[in-house]
């Protein structure tokens, strides 16, 4: 299958596999040291940002993929996947916030806030374009 895949999807998976690789070695090295070797001040911030760099890097990634794919359609369909992922987190996230505003749940989302939500978006909207025949007609 991946002789059919576009060099710019090539450049994105080869992209996405180096950031979260960063991203699973940041994550269990800022755990680490906050459990055992707890960092304060400035390095205490840095580290506790560590983790935050390779998703920026990822959304970069999917960004970069819709200016570098050459076919149209392809293209069309990654903006798609990337509108009904939007879609998706504000949608989620503003519900969200009301039901904490009433404090009908809790104020603490434990890390899964909106760029965790639109990635949820973004894996939906493929499975939705796919079923109903890449053409997008979910949304």
């Amino acid at each position: 299958m991946s002789a059919h895949w576009s060099p710019a999807i090539r450049r994105y998976l080869r992209r996405l596999a180096v950031l979260m690789s960063l991203y699973m070695v940041f994550i269990f090295l800022a755990g680490y040291l906050f459990r055992h070797h707890p960092p304060s001040g400035i390095a205490a911030y840095a580290l506790a940002v560590l983790p935050a760099l390779p998703i920026i890097g990822v959304i970069w990634t999917i960004m970069r993929l819709l200016v570098e794919e050459t076919d149209e359609y392809l293209r069309m369909l990654h903006v798609k996947q990337s509108l009904f992922a939007t879609g998706f987190c504000l949608t989620i996230m503003t519900v969200w916030e009301f039901l904490q505003n009433y404090d009908l749940v809790s104020q603490d989302n434990h890390g899964f806030g909106a760029t965790f939500v639109w990635f949820v978006g973004l894996g939906i909207g493929a499975v939705a374009m796919r079923i109903n025949g890449r053409d997008g007609s979910c949304a």
